[in-house]
């Protein structure tokens, strides 16, 4: 993960967003992971499915942007480094590289998608998971509302490219694109949203001085209600996610 003004708590991430790696197991299913596989995990974060593929036999590393979250992966007993995923330096490594919500924090796709070439070994999988086009729209068209009554405005943080875009993509760096899907996934939370805001939307947030970004996030909260919370008080995010399963072809 990574992100210019985004910092990482694991206590928090296990508090608002245990979400994220509790539905990343169709990403494991696409991967179909076989005991004894060297497998980059890219943007690992704390780890949780870095150790679920090395509990399925895998020989697993982890890298995150996050000196944080690799901290937490490493209490893990975890193999994990801190990296930038726009500067892999991984050659001819692996047998696949998975990465589960965190290629959108990464908004230089081309760099990304090279770096994963080159760690692969030929015939290696490339399988993911992130948001997509539409990702969080309704969530991001709150914040840059209330932040307009504020006289700023902030950068969007995050890469949600179309299918045919990212599709487009992996095929010029040379990758077989096997399957690309977007998913619509509203995605229940623990509490309301202000907790997935402090957790995710700091490049929000911290564009405004200290002393009023509580009041901020308390109003965008209650922009965010009328869509995002049923009437027995229940929220969702409104996730669309894109899945992709994609190879390296073998060398004749």
């Amino acid at each position: 993960m990574t992100g210019s003004t985004q910092k990482w708590n694991p206590a928090d991430y296990t508090k608002n967003a245990r979400f994220v790696s509790d539905l990343g197991m169709p990403v494991v299913e696409w991967l179909a992971p076989k005991a004894g596989e060297s497998v980059l995990d890219l943007g690992c974060g704390d780890g949780v499915l870095t150790l679920k593929l090395q509990e399925l036999g895998c020989q697993v590393i982890g890298v995150d942007a996050s000196p944080e979250m690799i901290a937490g992966a490493q209490a893990l007993g975890l193999q994990a480094s801190i990296c930038d995923g726009h500067r892999l330096t991984f050659s001819n490594e692996f047998n696949a590289v998975v990465s589960n919500a965190a290629l959108h924090w990464m908004t230089q796709p081309e760099a990304v998608i090279a770096g994963v070439w080159n760690a692969l070994k030929p015939g290696g999988r490339f399988v993911g998971e992130f948001g997509g086009y539409g990702n969080v729209a309704t969530i991001v068209a709150g914040l840059e509302r209330v932040l307009s009554g504020y006289g700023v405005t902030a950068k969007c943080p995050w890469y949600f490219p179309a299918p045919e875009e990212y599709a487009k993509l992996l095929t010029a760096r040379g990758f077989e694109v096997k399957e690309i899907v977007l998913i619509p996934r509203p995605t229940p939370l623990p509490g309301d949203v202000g907790g997935w805001l402090r957790t995710f939307a700091q490049s929000y947030t911290n564009v405004l001085p200290a002393s009023q970004r509580q009041n901020f996030l308390a109003s965008v909260v209650d922009a965010l209600k009328p869509d995002l919370c049923d009437a027995a008080g229940n929220w969702h995010a409104d996730y669309v996610r894109l899945r992709f399963s994609a190879t390296k072809p073998r060398q004749d």
